[in-house]
């Protein structure tokens, strides 16, 4: 793995913003179920999508607030303001458009594709965008590659070949999106396609989930 494992370089931990946390109460307590497991930092990258078109300055407020008040209570997480950025004609372009783009470890950028339908990501080429991304001096991770089950074995490749970095989601293999995503988790294990993992973390089902099968980085 390219990435530290001691980062959750994927989670969706900030208050209020999309359809992980909703409240900081419960923000904290998934801030705390993450130092449970090992991890010392934590990218908090708040989905970018048309139901949830967040922008820079409203991830960077939420997660100083969320760093603020883990802090005051001891909790040793340091967090890190990104987002997720899905390749969809809603709101890609105009995160071009307008460079909002908030990079982690440097130069890192999340960025997934639909995850049930092809069709949603329109005219938009993935392997271009990786290249494009590359260009500008930002190095591309594809989040959860193994849920894109609409992905042939040579997509992939052509996406790796193009310069992006895969991230397997915590859970994946062990059954938490299902029977078929777990299948494709492990044909790309099999493949050593995979660069880094992170929890994806939206709730306490997840990290139930986690605990339910002992993970841990340490």
């Amino acid at each position: 793995m390219m990435i530290d494992p001691h980062t959750d370089c994927h989670c969706h931990i900030l208050p209020g913003l999309d359809d992980g946390a909703r409240c900081m109460e419960e923000a904290v307590a998934l801030a705390e179920r993450q130092v449970s497991w090992g991890f010392r930092k934590a990218v908090c990258t708040s989905h970018r999508v048309g139901k949830y078109p967040n922008e820079p300055e409203v991830v960077i407020a939420a997660c100083e607030r969320l760093q603020e008040e883990l802090q005051g209570r001891g909790i040793p997480l340091e967090l890190t303001p990104s987002m997720e950025y899905r390749l969809i004609p809603e709101t890609w372009p105009e995160t071009l458009e307008k460079g909002w783009l908030l990079p982690w470890e440097g130069n890192h950028i999340l960025i997934e594709l639909p995850i049930h339908k092809a069709s949603r990501i329109g005219n938009i080429v993935p392997e271009d965008e990786v290249r494009r991304l590359l260009d500008r001096g930002y190095q591309p991770v594809l989040a959860h590659p193994e849920r894109y089950l609409y992905l042939d074995m040579d997509r992939y490749h052509s996406l790796k070949e193009a310069g992006a970095l895969f991230q397997r989601n915590i859970g994946s293999l062990e059954g938490l999106y299902g029977e078929a995503v777990s299948v494709r988790a492990e044909a790309l294990i099999a493949q050593g396609l995979y660069d880094t993992q992170g929890t994806d973390l939206h709730n306490g089902h997840y990290a139930d989930f986690f605990d339910s099968f002992g993970f841990s980085v340490r």
